[in-house]
């Protein structure tokens, strides 16, 4: 079992509190899609920072049926080669657990040597775990398959969304790429960076994600997780994406200086809503 390594801390450790907390950010947001996703984007940093803009996206889950959720992250305390998935056992909340799809996971780690198990990669990892909470509000009893990137290059990204989309075998799978976007910045150059991100997952363009990054990989510490996801999904039928909220740490703690971007997102087919700007 993986132990929680971020509750009380990053978040409420206490099980009533954090799920009071989950589900006042999860009722604040009032739009709803209409159709099939089929992925979702979102970020990880402490709830009170990232949950609210998390919300917009995992609100869309509500009432739906998936077999396993595939959760793609970055690794921010470990670097190797390839991505690291856990094949067994369970990840622990203050909530509860979070059983494995053992199947599926088995399959990621079969298909590829860039795909392995490195338990260590997990240990202290925040980009999963900040995801488990909402997953457990919005789609209780749902196992997961979790995978946190090391070298987010193009070979581990082509490996692992073709390793997700034959691992499916006919499984509806909802599929989540954590990641924030830029770090540090003043808010309007954090705000010029982040129009890229946004764009390119507007459009539902991967391409035009890669090409951003390889200029500029501050774009988002989980530009992998998120084309990787947008790869396997098109290949799992999804046709757009829709970027349903954008905002920065700055709207929580008033520093407008040095701000780090959020963002939520979902994929599949669906009818786009109308949104009153990014910030909603």
């Amino acid at each position: 079992m993986r132990k929680a390594a971020k509750a009380g801390t990053w978040y409420p450790g206490n099980a009533r509190e954090l799920a009071a907390d989950i589900d006042a950010c999860c009722a604040a947001v009032g739009e709803r899609l209409a159709g099939d996703i089929t992925a979702i984007v979102s970020p990880h940093a402490g709830l009170v920072y990232s949950g609210p803009v998390a919300a917009h996206a995992y609100v869309q889950l509500t009432g739906r049926a998936y077999d396993a959720a595939v959760l793609v992250g970055p690794s921010h305390y470990v670097a190797f080669r390839g991505a690291a998935v856990v094949t067994r056992g369970a990840f622990e909340t203050p909530l509860g657990l979070l059983p494995i799809n053992e199947d599926i996971a088995e399959a990621l780690a079969a298909f590829s040597p860039l795909i392995h198990e490195r338990p260590a990669a997990h240990d202290r990892e925040h980009s999963l775990e900040l995801q488990l909470p909402f997953l457990q509000r919005v789609l209780p009893g749902v196992p997961i398959v979790p995978v946190v990137m090391g070298q987010q290059d193009g070979e581990t990204i082509a490996a692992l969304a073709c390793a997700i989309t034959a691992a499916s075998r006919g499984a509806r799978l909802l599929l989540v790429a954590s990641s924030d976007l830029s770090h540090f910045h003043d808010a309007r150059t954090a705000a010029a960076l982040d129009a890229v991100v946004v764009r390119a997952i507007d459009t539902f363009d991967p391409e035009a994600l890669a090409e951003a990054l390889d200029t500029r990989p501050e774009h988002a510490c989980g530009g992998g997780p998120i084309r990787t996801v947008m790869l396997a999904a098109k290949a799992l039928g999804a046709r757009q994406a829709q970027v349903l909220c954008r905002r920065d740490s700055g709207a929580v703690s008033g520093d407008t200086s040095a701000v780090v971007g959020y963002l939520a997102a979902a994929i599949g087919t669906f009818t786009p809503l109308v949104l009153q700007g990014k910030a909603g």
